[in-house]
């Protein structure tokens, strides 16, 4: 074995090493997560009821914002119990779009939703390519 080929060979070595002992994160195909933004009533304007604080299980809701009344952390996964957007906002159109998913998906399937829904705003806030221009307009009033 000639100097190029010895190197070649222990390159692959170390790579396959390294691909061993690498802690791989695999997608689960059986939690499907929904983005979830838009304006008020997507926020939450609707009347908390009893029927609405029921969690299940297979409903989780990816906490978008810090919210120590709900005792919930920032980008942490939680049972979806309203509110699932803010801090103290209502019931949401998510909170039963989640619910109707669950019951009508086979046992196997979870849903998650990340709810980044804000009152009052344009839609223009959840364009990537302009919401700089949209928001530096809006603070400047």
């Amino acid at each position: 074995m000639d100097y190029t080929q010895k190197i070649i060979v222990k390159c692959i070595v170390f790579l396959n090493l390294l691909l061993l002992c690498n802690n791989s994160i695999a997608q689960n195909p059986n939690f499907h997560i929904y983005l979830c933004f838009g304006q008020s009533n997507m926020e939450g304007q609707g009347i908390i009821e009893a029927q609405d604080t029921i969690t299940i299980p297979r409903f989780k809701v990816l906490q978008a914002m810090g919210c120590p009344n709900l005792n919930r952390e920032k980008e942490k996964w939680y049972p979806a119990v309203t509110p699932t957007c803010q801090c103290k906002t209502k019931l949401s159109l998510v909170d039963y779009f989640g619910k109707t998913m669950v019951e009508n998906l086979p046992d196997s399937i979870s849903i998650g939703i990340i709810n980044v829904a804000v009152g009052g705003s344009d839609i223009r806030l959840f364009d990537k390519d302009i919401y700089k221009k949209y928001t530096s307009k809006n603070n400047a009033k």
